[in-house]
């Protein structure tokens, strides 16, 4: 891959509300700008309504300051002098971990009360150096951060260590027990989604369901970059299929083809035919494709509605359904290759009134939509995405 980093930085992350709230007393900002991702995690003083904003004030000052490369001292004076004070306690406080990385794994990590940062090296959880600072009377430690490939590192809220506290658990769960619990648990090749959502899971069944405080896990990961081309519909002139196919297959990149009219175009000029699959893992989801030299091939718009709706899913930030797509059927397969393999997405969406489609209810306009749709779902995971329309 020409004038291509070989690696990206992937985050995502999964949240818990104390029970019986309907705000998140923690708070996610993310930010790339360039080369750098910031990640920030604030826990907000309570739970409700007023450590939401104590929390989103810290995460998105601390998010925006520090992916400008100012200094940490400055960037924790102007939260202190920021945050609301508490009328009951009378201080203004919120937790928080900072991540700031390159794509090459070179960074810090600045951490203010939260649970001690993890990180998943080699198989295998481990502790990092963490250097104490002292920021305006704040206790402060700093790790340097030199993550390698496939390492992931896991911030989180106090709610995971109060998990199962008078429970399930006498006194919550202690990072031994996380971090044995990821060991056992992280399987090769997880999205720094999937690992985050784990451990989250796993403190709200210690929870029993009634999570008693707010309760956030965040990742990132060091990863290898894969490209994925996926070529949606045929283009409006039929006198260019050879040349946008062409462009479709260029490159080092995974190949997906979705519909019909399209699979019978490529497959036409990569000199082979198109074999269908007679089996049907959802009844719901037309069954897959099979091109030699294509990594996937997929009916269009009905697997495509589905991915749509699976893509809102993977991304709520509540849903503590496993981050993994084990099923056979073509949107599951798809998902896994776009949500959970590829970092960057390029579409090659054709244009063209689809024959087989007159008296359906289904269009250009809508198959359009369903791709940009998401498209923008796709870059609120992180992933890098390029449309281009023939």
């Amino acid at each position: 891959m020409d004038n291509k980093q070989e690696y990206c930085i992937e985050y995502g992350y999964t949240s818990l509300n104390h029970v019986g709230e309907e705000l998140c007393g923690d708070n996610v900002a993310c930010s790339v700008n360039g080369d750098y991702t910031t990640l920030v995690l604030a826990d907000g003083l309570g739970s409700g309504v007023k450590a939401n904003i104590l929390s989103m004030l810290t995460s998105k000052i601390l998010c925006t300051m520090a992916s400008n490369d100012i200094d940490v001292n400055e960037c924790v004076e102007t939260v202190i002098q920021t945050l609301p004070v508490c009328k009951e306690r009378g201080v203004a406080y919120s937790t928080f971990s900072l991540i700031h990385i390159s794509n090459k794994g070179e960074g810090y990590l600045f951490e203010f009360d939260n649970p001690q940062a993890i990180l998943y090296h080699r198989g295998k959880c481990s502790n990092m150096k963490r250097n104490l600072l002292h920021v305006y009377d704040k206790k402060v430690y700093k790790t340097d951060l030199h993550l390698e490939e496939d390492d992931i590192l896991l911030v989180m809220s106090d709610g995971t260590i109060h998990a199962g506290i008078g429970q399930i658990l006498n006194f919550g769960w202690d990072r031994p027990q996380i971090m044995q619990h990821l060991d056992e648990n992280v399987k090769p090749g997880m999205s720094a989604r999937a690992v985050a959502c784990l451990l989250d899971a796993a403190c709200n069944d210690l929870y029993l369901d009634k999570p008693g405080d707010d309760t956030t896990v965040a990742a990132v990961k060091l990863r290898k970059r894969i490209d994925v081309n996926i070529m949606v519909g045929p283009p409006v002139d039929k006198e260019k299929d050879s040349l946008y196919v062409e462009r479709f297959l260029e490159g080092d990149t995974k190949k997906i083809v979705c519909g019909g009219t399209s699979s019978i175009i490529v497959a036409r000029y990569l000199n082979t035919e198109v074999k269908t699959s007679f089996d049907f893992p959802d009844r719901d989801v037309p069954p897959i494709g099979f091109i030699k030299g294509i990594d996937l091939a997929t009916e269009g718009v009905l697997t495509l509605r589905r991915l749509l709706e699976l893509s809102n899913k993977y991304l709520s930030i509540t849903d503590l359904t496993p981050k993994v797509f084990t099923k056979k059927d073509g949107a599951s397969l798809l998902a896994d290759f776009l949500f959970e393999r590829a970092t960057h997405i390029t579409f090659f969406v054709g244009q063209s009134v689809n024959v087989a489609h007159q008296g359906l209810p289904i269009d250009t306009t809508m198959k359009l939509k369903l791709v940009e749709r998401i498209a923008e779902n796709l870059r609120k995971m992180g992933k890098t995405v390029t449309l281009f329309y023939n």
